[in-house]
C-alpha cells in the first residue's frame, strides 16, 4: 500500500517513501560530481525536489505537472507547475546542468527527441544532461507495469537518440540503481552510498546517461 506524506494526500505516480530523502542525497552527491562547478541547474519532473533540494547551486528551477509538488520546494528552488516542453522561462545557453530522473520513458520517441532539443537549446556549450532512467533490457518484466510509459528506453539506443540531438555521450552506466525505491535493499545513506560506488550493484535496473551539449 502506497504511503502518504502527512502533508500530502496525492498518492498516484508520485508515492510518498519513507527514506527518500537519504536516498536522494545520495544520488544529488553522485550526480553532482559530473558538474562540480554547475550554477544553474534544472530538473524535469522534480516529484518532491528531493534531487534538486540538495543542489547547492545559486539558481535552481524545476517542473512538475502536480501543484501538490510546490510545497515540497526548498527555498531559492523555482517550481514551475505545468508542462515543461519548451522549457517556459529558462534562457537560452544558461543552463550548467539538467537532469532528470524516471522522465524520458513518459513520452514518445518524437515526444523525447523534442525534449532533447529543448534541452540543447537552454545548455550552455559544454552544458551538461545526466539522465536516470529504467532500462528496459535490465527490467522487461516491470518496465510496462506503469501504463503511462510509452517507449522502452535501454543503455544502448538513448545514447543514440541524445547524439542524434546535439550532445556528445560522456558516460553511460547500464545498472545504477534498483528498478524502484521499493527494492529490498537497505536504505540507509551510507549503504546507499557504497552501493554507488561498487562495481557490482545487485538488482541494479535504472542507467545513468551522461552527456555533454555540443
Amino acid at each position: 500500500m502506497n504511503e502518504r506524506h502527512p502533508l500530502n494526500p496525492y498518492v498516484g505516480a508520485y508515492p510518498w517513501l519513507d527514506g527518500r530523502a537519504g536516498i536522494w542525497r545520495e544520488i544529488a552527491r553522485y550526480v553532482l560530481k559530473d558538474a562540480p562547478q554547475a550554477q544553474t541547474v534544472v530538473e524535469l519532473g522534480a516529484g518532491y525536489c528531493d534531487f534538486i533540494n540538495n543542489v547547492p547551486a545559486p539558481a535552481r528551477f524545476a517542473f512538475d505537472m502536480n501543484p501538490d509538488m510546490e510545497r515540497f520546494a526548498a527555498p531559492g528552488v523555482k517550481l514551475r507547475v505545468g508542462d515543461c516542453r519548451g522549457l517556459p522561462g529558462i534562457a537560452d545557453g544558461s543552463v550548467d546542468l539538467l537532469f532528470a530522473s524516471n522522465f524520458l520513458e513518459h513520452f514518445t520517441v518524437e515526444e523525447a527527441a523534442a525534449l532533447l532539443g529543448d534541452a540543447h537549446r537552454v545548455l550552455r556549450p559544454g552544458g551538461r544532461i545526466a539522465l536516470i532512467q529504467p532500462n528496459h533490457l535490465r527490467c522487461p518484466e516491470h518496465y510496462w507495469d506503469d501504463p503511462t510509459h510509452k517507449t522502452a528506453f535501454d543503455h544502448q539506443n538513448l545514447p543514440g537518440l541524445l547524439t542524434q540531438n546535439g550532445f556528445r555521450m560522456l558516460r553511460m552506466v547500464p545498472g545504477l540503481l534498483p528498478f524502484s525505491m521499493k527494492s529490498r535493499l537497505p536504505k540507509i545513506p551510507l549503504l546507499v552510498r557504497w552501493y554507488l560506488r561498487s562495481p557490482i550493484r545487485p538488482l541494479a535496473a535504472q542507467m545513468y546517461a551522461l552527456a555533454e551539449r555540443v
